[in-house]
């Protein structure tokens, strides 16, 4: 027993030790990232406003406004979009800076093996994971809705993204609505057909030449409108040319309007019921929404894979110093979001399923890392 506390006494300030190594890490890690954060956001909120200053003149907005409904909803919106390359930046930072003033060589020389030295990093890291996903999944969309909606209101009023062309879908399960072309800015539709089947047999057509949105809850009216009524071989034959009929409905205008940013304006739990109802009423692809579906995951992951490449490449001391570190960091972050793009090309173009798509860039990416920390100085 007395050799036991005489052991525990002489390792206890080696435990000390890496408490307070961890803390020291964490807290450059947190930091360093959080300056990084603040640093780029407001240059990309510079850029923005330059651009978008005129806008808002015109439109007679007050700073307040556009403060509250655009630009806090704008910068959650780009730190959604670059946290894993600012936690790239961050640990090449912070961890160059201290292998240039020889700190990692003195951990280790100290006996602190580099795998120990990984754990302080893996902490801050989950830390900033978890946040991103809850931001991904939960936070970032609602916030994007009221940006998205302030710019279809004030920023980009003057671009008609409302007219759909040749809409195929399922209104219920035996029921198919076509419309050849949607004009959102006065909700109707020209050359509306709509199809009800009993099994493999058609038995209601319904075409009309206009159908007008005439509001809640689900009222259209038909204009120029032929009905067929089909029972076995026997067919009944409606036409009212010039004439218009009161009718219910089931869809609205929302049902064909889809702006290409729709995704971003959904959480998760929602967006999911949302793929599910889509696929059943068969309206368009729904690749895109599956894909942001896996990229809201994926894109945190990303940060503990960056943080250990980032770890490996910068921890090492050489000539170049932070600059040369800095430059490796960069071109494999160049690296990633190029292979990111094209993956999920790939895979909004049915070549990849939308989940190899989103996460093959992780997937190869924790090959280097799994690489480069093998070989980083030990």
């Amino acid at each position: 027993m007395g050799y036991q506390k005489h052991e525990i006494k002489a390792f206890h300030p080696y435990f000390a030790m890496l408490k307070k190594l961890d803390y020291y890490i964490i807290k450059k890690y947190l930091s360093t990232f959080l300056f990084t954060v603040l640093i780029f956001t407001m240059i990309a909120v510079v850029i923005d406003f330059s651009e978008n200053v005129e806008e808002f003149i015109d439109e007679h907005l007050s700073a307040g406004q556009v403060i509250r409904e655009y630009y806090l909803n704008f910068m959650l919106f780009i730190n959604g979009l670059l946290w894993p390359l600012f936690a790239m930046i961050s640990v090449i930072f912070f961890t160059s800076r201290m292998a240039s003033n020889s700190e990692i060589i003195s951990m280790l020389s100290a006996g602190v093996s580099f795998r120990r030295l990984m754990v302080p990093y893996l902490v801050a890291a989950s830390l900033l994971t978890g946040l991103h996903l809850i931001g991904n999944h939960i936070i970032i969309p609602i916030g994007n809705k009221t940006k998205l909606n302030f710019e279809h209101s004030y920023v980009w009023k003057e671009r008609d993204h409302g007219k759909t062309r040749d809409v195929h879908m399922f209104i219920s399960p035996n029921t198919k609505v076509y419309v050849r072309d949607y004009f959102k800015r006065d909700s109707f539709a020209r050359h509306f057909r709509m199809e009800e089947f009993d099994g493999n047999k058609l038995k209601v057509l319904i075409e009309a030449d206009k159908a007008q949105w005439k509001g809640a809850p689900n009222h259209w009216e038909l204009s120029d409108y032929v009905i067929r009524t089909f029972d076995g071989m026997k067919e009944n034959l409606v036409v009212k040319k010039k004439e218009k009929l009161d009718t219910t409905l089931n869809f609205s205008p929302q049902d064909f309007v889809r702006y290409e940013n729709t995704k971003e304006m959904i959480p998760s739990t929602e967006l999911n019921d949302f793929i599910n109802r889509e696929k059943q009423r068969g309206i368009g692809n729904t690749k895109v929404y599956e894909i942001e579906l896996y990229r809201r995951t994926a894109d945190p992951i990303t940060i503990l894979i960056v943080t250990f490449i980032g770890m490996a490449v910068a921890s090492r001391k050489v000539r170049g110093g932070m600059g040369m570190h800095l430059a490796v960091g960069v071109a494999l972050g160049a690296i990633f979001i190029f292979l990111s793009k094209f993956s999920i090309t790939f895979a909004a173009n049915e070549s990849l399923s939308p989940f190899f798509g989103v996460w093959i860039p992780n997937i190869l990416f924790s090959a280097i890392a799994v690489i480069l920390v093998a070989k980083a100085q030990k």
